[in-house]
Parts: C-alpha cells; sequence; structure tokens
C-alpha cells in the first residue's frame, strides 16, 4: 500500500539510553530546569494536587489575580502557550532536539453550538500552521470539542434521538469532517483523541468512517485506543480486518488511559463490569502486545504509541530494528507530553525515531481542567514524579 513503509535501516537500539541528561534536557535553560524541579516537587505531593484544583477555580471566581502567576508556573512547563503564535517558541525549541510539536487545542466541556463551530475552525487553524513545517507533523482533537457530551452518550446508549438532536448530531458529523477533510486536503495527519467509554462507541465509528474516506493512500486520521481497557486489543484488531478488507490504512494513536478512576466509579455506581483492566501488569501486557501486532503489520497499521514508559518504548525500538523498519518510517512516531519524560523523547529523537510531543494550548481559564487532571494523574502514576526529579537534579550537578 505504501511504497516506503519499510526502508532497510536499522534502528541503533544498542546505543539507545534514556539516562543521558544533557541530551534529555539540552533545550532547557538553567532557570527552566529550576522552574521544573520546584514544579515536579510540588505535584510531587499528592495533598496538594487534590486541594489545589478547587482553591485555584475559587481565586479566579472572586477575581485573585493569579492567572499571571498560574501562566509563569504549571501552564508555562505543561502549555505552549494561549495561541498558536504563543506556541511558536515551544515548537522552536522541540525542534531543535529533533522533536516535533503536535498542537493540541485544549479546550473541553463546552455545550454552546457557537463554541463548537469556534473550536471546529481553531482546530482546521491548527492544521493550517502544520502545513509545511516539518517541526508539526500531526495534529489532533476532541469530539466533545465540536459536540455536545450528553449527545454522544445518547447516541451510544442506542436511544433514539429528537428531531433537533439528529440536526445537532449532523452539525457534529459536518465539523469532524471538515477537520479530517482539510487534513486529508493539505496532507497532515490528525488524531481523534479517545474519550469516556459511555461515549466511545460513538467516537469510534465516526473515527473509522473517516479513515474510509481519507486513509486509502495515506494515513490521515488516527483512532485512539486507551490500553488500560480490556477490549481494546480486540478493537484494535478487529479495525485492523476492516482496513484491510476497506482497503484503507488504520491509523491508531495507542495509550494506556486517562479516565481510570473516572471509570471505574462509574461502572460501580451503576453495577456494570469495569471496563478497565484488572491489574496495571495487563494493561502493560495488552499495551505491548498491540505495539507487536502493528508492527507486524505495518503496512495498513500507522501507529502513534503515546506512552512515558520506558519498557515500551525500548520494546517499540526493538520490534523496529528486528523487522529492518526504518525508524523515521512515517508509519511510526513515539509521542510524550511537553514537560514530561523529556529523557525518552529527545534520547529517542537523537537516535533517529520520529518523536512528537504533545503541546496543549488556550486561555489560561479553559486550559486549567486540562493541567488539574494532568497533575492528578501523574501523581497516581506509582515513581513517576520521583523519575522526573531524579533526572533533573542529576542534570543540575552536571551542569554545576
Amino acid at each position: 500500500m505504501l511504497s516506503n513503509v519499510t526502508d532497510l535501516k536499522a534502528a541503533p537500539v544498542s546505543k539507545l539510553s534514556f539516562e543521558d541528561t544533557e541530551v534529555a534536557f539540552r533545550h532547557a535553560t538553567n532557570f527552566e530546569l529550576k522552574r521544573a524541579y520546584w514544579l515536579f516537587r510540588i505535584i510531587n505531593v499528592n495533598f496538594l494536587v487534590k486541594i489545589g484544583p478547587p482553591i485555584t477555580n475559587f481565586a479566579i471566581k472572586i477575581g485573585l489575580p493569579i492567572k499571571g502567576l498560574i501562566k509563569a508556573t504549571i501552564f508555562k512547563h505543561f502549555c505552549g502557550g494561549e495561541t498558536i503564535t504563543e506556541c511558536d517558541h515551544t515548537i522552536k525549541n522541540l525542534y531543535k532536539g529533533g522533536v516535533g510539536t503536535i498542537l493540541d487545542y485544549s479546550i473541553e466541556g463546552e455545550e454552546d453550538e457557537l463554541v463548537f463551530d469556534s473550536t471546529r475552525d481553531e482546530i482546521i487553524r491548527t492544521i493550517e500552521r502544520a502545513t509545511g513545517d516539518k517541526a508539526v507533523p500531526i495534529t489532533v482533537f476532541k469530539v466533545t470539542g465540536v459536540g455536545r457530551f450528553s449527545l454522544l452518550e445518547k447516541l451510544d446508549e442506542g436511544a433514539a434521538l429528537t428531531p433537533v438532536e439528529q440536526t445537532e448530531w449532523e452539525k457534529v458529523q459536518a465539523r469532524v469532517f471538515a477537520i479530517c477533510d482539510k487534513a486529508y486536503k493539505n496532507s497532515i495527519p490528525v488524531m481523534i483523541d479517545a474519550e469516556e467509554t459511555w461515549i466511545q462507541k460513538t467516537i469510534d465509528q465516526l473515527a473509522i468512517d473517516m479513515m474510509v474516506n481519507f486513509n486509502k493512500e495515506k494515513a490521515i486520521v488516527y483512532n485512539t485506543y486507551q490500553m488500560y481497557r480490556h477490549d481494546k486489543l480486540a478493537s484494535i484488531k478487529a479495525d485492523y480486518e476492516l482496513a484491510v478488507a476497506g482497503g484503507f490504512i488504520l491509523g491508531a494513536k495507542i495509550v494506556r488511559g486517562a479516565y481510570m478512576e473516572k471509570e471505574r466509579k462509574r461502572a460501580a455506581e451503576k453495577g456494570y463490569p469495569s471496563p478497565i483492566q484488572p491489574t496495571k501488569e495487563a494493561a502493560d501486557n495488552d499495551y505491548d502486545a498491540s505495539l507487536r501486532f502493528c508492527v507486524e503489520h505495518i503496512e495498513h497499521v500507522a501507529i502513534v504509541a503515546g506512552t512515558h514508559n520506558e519498557e515500551s518504548c525500548r520494546l517499540l525500538a526493538s520490534l523496529l530494528n528486528e523487522k529492518h523498519i526504518d525508524p523515521q518510517n512515517p508509519h511510526v512516531y513515539f509521542s510524550q507530553l511537553l514537560g514530561m519524560s523529556d529523557n525518552l523523547s529527545f534520547n529517542l529523537a537523537n537516535a533517529k525515531y520520529n518523536v512528537v510531543k504533545y503541546v496543549p494550548y488556550g486561555p489560561i481559564k479553559a486550559v486549567l481542567p486540562y493541567l488539574f487532571r494532568r497533575a492528578q494523574e501523574n501523581t497516581a502514576i506509582a515513581g513517576q514524579m520521583s523519575r522526573e526529579l531524579s533526572l533533573i537534579v542529576r542534570e543540575r550537578k552536571r551542569r554545576g
């Protein structure tokens, strides 16, 4: 399907190290390293992470001037800016180290049709910004950015829509189509993010519909598979069969997941079996199995491996090496979040693999839910903050 899918150039796995802090933090000034050190010290304290969101929201609500403080600290570390233009410095800084940018307009939880149209237009602007710039190789959006959550929930339940809701749903589909059509015409891949299980079936079908339309010659549209769900390895395999039968390339962003606590709580409250894997080991096994499956079928599957797990990164690099697949094959990207796991991103890029960072942006108040969720997720990952801190401390000592 793609003539250049396998370029017989082995990835230098034997030279791949995630311990080289000089490479990992080459892009960061001493001031930025110091700021990161104190941020991770704070995030490492679970109590502060839990009380931070309500205190911050209250302070903003009553008009306390804390936006400047937020922008100079946590926002500056984990986000590119409030606008696409403000992200330019981050884009250039990442690309100096060989790392690309995924511009992520991080607005969520809206309900208004005008806001949905505005978000569609902003996502299209990210595609336009990426066009012709190798530093921005992929774009992304959430379906809940362009459609009402409760409408998607009703569709997932299989409930009949009212005439008004049917019109609303047609508008959502049209917005998604407009984004993917722009991505296709500009030859810029676009990923559709995963969301909660009780709206995901509708999102999955939308994503497949878009792939049928736009992935005939090249992977343009990617769906996201959350491997902390016990059914998602089977989903990737089933969607691969659809792709082969339908003559399109499956675009798969593979992540562990972002809604675990919420999913378990809802399942317990409503009395249905939890969709979440029984153990972390099970999630890890399925994640790695999904990488193996996709690399085995790399001609028909394009993957973005979204992971902060060193072993999964090393596994994917080894699989490419074993199959004699060029580390810069356009069907394989490693991905991490801005401000996290720089030891993975920059050392992989230094070894000539395709690497991208999610760079969230948007108005500070609108991006706060993303920032709070990021902090809470990261404190839940055993050892993640300690790992980040230890690397930063080591690099600060190296610099003297």
